[in-house]
């Protein structure tokens, strides 16, 4: 198959220039201006919208096999085409816990078939995500993004340890979820001003910052290539500035929501709940500076979709967990873009060049290249409206919230996976 996409703004070394791209057999033949379609080739005009690099989300839930009531990994990969992503990993969180290759294989058999973007799924950390036993980690790594417990943190430095000796040893990632199960004290939101005003149980921020600072000390022994996810306390941020400085091989991600809303912004909803929670104004600020200064690494949604049932028992029974694919590039540059709190190409950094320099995952957008590739009308505003979703999940705290930056295209492999043209 053949496209020429005419008309485009496509973003090369930093900045976006005024070119068409050729596209022939699933590969970028030519960047110009001017090009000349053949005969044979669909041409596409994109009225000035921009050409990105297909997106990376380093941190998603496709939830199957085991709970495809929530969503199926061809609805989150379709949910991911149309927020521009080219490249998703799912995290093990699933029945069966992908802890050994025979596990492994009942996901990737689901992918191969299913998948219309490119999936890259975590194995598990320990047998069962129960956090007793390391998993078979040498069987599954070849077919991981790495590995992570994500939904617990790993409670035993013992155990963690030694599970980051085995990953430095298959040249292959820990993703940590930190939690430290004993300061949790069955809290569900944030341990601030609007659980006292509301008789919540808060979750308190060293239950996050005190686990990764555990970490951090396991990964400087080890080597090992340590990723932390979904940060969300300014002292999670300083203890991570802190452990680069050192010199100690750690990335970190921080998810669209939590640099646009607090917990100021709370309602008694299920929309807005997750975890780790919204936390206060004073965190958001370090999470926004973490990201300016670079000690945070790259955007990752954490889209966990959940039944309208689950997420429908207010804010204290509500599941954990709200989805973000289809709205994380608009959210981010509209809350932080367009008002020049970074530029576009830091954003595409974050949401492609950081992912992929430190997973390996994500396609340079240049002539030669596979067309995995996503097209965004930045001037094009809209308010979320989570019935047109292709997630089955609905509950997003952006629900109603005015965007800018609308996704009219994705390519994966040269093949249209998502299009909005009208």
């Amino acid at each position: 198959m053949e496209y020429l996409l005419k008309n485009a703004r496509v973003f090369v070394d930093g900045a976006l220039h005024l070119a068409d791209v050729f596209i022939r057999d699933g590969r970028i033949i030519s960047i110009s201006q001017g090009l000349e379609a053949p005969a044979s080739a669909v041409s596409i005009d994109l009225h000035n919208a921009a050409v990105f690099p297909g997106f990376v989300d380093v941190h998603v839930h496709l939830r199957e096999p085991g709970f495809s009531y929530k969503e199926t990994i061809r609805t989150g990969t379709l949910a991911a085409a149309r927020g521009g992503f080219a490249h998703v990993c799912p995290m093990p969180n699933l029945n069966p816990v992908p802890d050994s290759r025979e596990h492994l294989e009942e996901q990737l058999e689901i992918i191969r078939r299913d998948a219309v973007v490119h999936v890259h799924p975590y194995g598990a950390i320990t047998r069962g995500e129960k956090g007793e036993t390391l998993a078979d980690l040498e069987a599954m790594a070849p077919d991981t993004a790495g590995f992570s417990d994500d939904g617990r943190g790993v409670q035993s430095p013992e155990l963690m340890r030694s599970a980051m000796a085995e990953a430095k040893r298959l040249d292959k990632i820990i993703a940590a979820h930190c939690e430290d199960n004993a300061l949790l004290r069955g809290g569900y939101i944030h341990d601030g001003a609007y659980a006292r005003e509301h008789g919540h149980r808060g979750i308190c921020s060293e239950s996050e910052w005190g686990q990764i600072a555990r970490d951090l000390e396991l990964a400087a022994e080890t080597g090992v290539k340590y990723h932390v996810c979904h940060v969300s306390t300014k002292e999670s941020v300083q203890v991570i500035r802190e452990a680069k400085a050192r010199g100690v091989d750690v990335t970190c991600e921080v998810g669209p929501h939590y640099l646009v809303y607090c917990d100021e912004d709370l309602q008694e909803d299920g929309r807005f709940k997750m975890n780790p929670p919204l936390r206060s104004r004073e965190d958001r600020s370090a999470l926004i500076q973490g990201v300016q200064d670079g000690t945070i690494d790259m955007i990752a949604t954490d889209h966990a979709p959940h039944s309208a049932e689950e997420k429908g028992r207010g804010l204290e029974k509500s599941a954990m967990g709200v989805v973000g694919l289809e709205t994380s590039f608009a959210a981010c540059y509209t809350h932080l873009v367009r008002p020049g709190i970074i530029s576009l190409e830091k954003l595409v950094d974050l949401m492609h060049g950081a992912p992929k320099r430190r997973f390996g995952f994500g396609t340079e957008l240049a002539e030669g290249q596979p067309a995995d590739l996503t097209v965004f009308d930045l001037d094009a505003k809209y308010t979320v409206d989570p019935e047109t979703f292709q997630t089955m999940g609905r509950a997003t705290p952006f629900a109603g919230a005015e965007l800018a930056g609308m996704c009219r295209l994705t390519m994966v492999g040269g093949e249209i996976v998502w299009e909005d043209l009208a």
